[in-house]
């Protein structure tokens, strides 16, 4: 059973052993990346977890920008800026694809008449009166 918004709010907490600090890096041109280091409780770095890096970018759609987050698998900043074209192309290639298909998938979903098929009313005995069309 899922939770209302505000019991989610009220049952938010932390995880005090999955901190990270974070760190904006950009060059103000191609995109942003995001260098999440692993903290402890008390603030200082824990050297036991992995440097995490997240790119951002984004790209024009019909109805405006969207933006696109990927992770960048790198085991310093260097090597994080250095991949970072590579993983934008893969992260909107990908975001491309979930589109078309999501897009397929609208286009193809079946119209049920309003009322449902249940032979009672309307032209031939769809839907309600008038046998009017309720699209998704």
């Amino acid at each position: 059973m899922s939770q209302r918004p505000e019991e989610a709010l009220n049952n938010a907490k932390m995880d005090v052993d999955a901190l990270y600090r974070e760190d904006m890096i950009t060059d103000r041109k191609v995109g942003s990346l995001r260098r999440l280091t692993p903290i402890k409780s008390d603030g200082s770095d824990d050297a036991g977890r992995p440097v995490l890096y997240v790119g951002e970018a984004q790209i024009m759609t019909n109805a405006g920008p969207l933006p696109i987050n990927f992770d960048i698998e790198a085991a310093n900043l260097t090597e994080a800026v250095d991949k970072f074209g590579e993983a934008a192309k893969a992260a909107v290639d990908r975001t491309v694809r979930e589109l078309q298909d999501l897009r397929r998938q609208a286009s193809s979903s079946i119209v049920v008449p309003q009322g449902g098929m249940g032979g009672m009313g309307g032209v031939g005995g769809l839907g309600g009166p008038g046998g009017k069309i309720q699209l998704p």
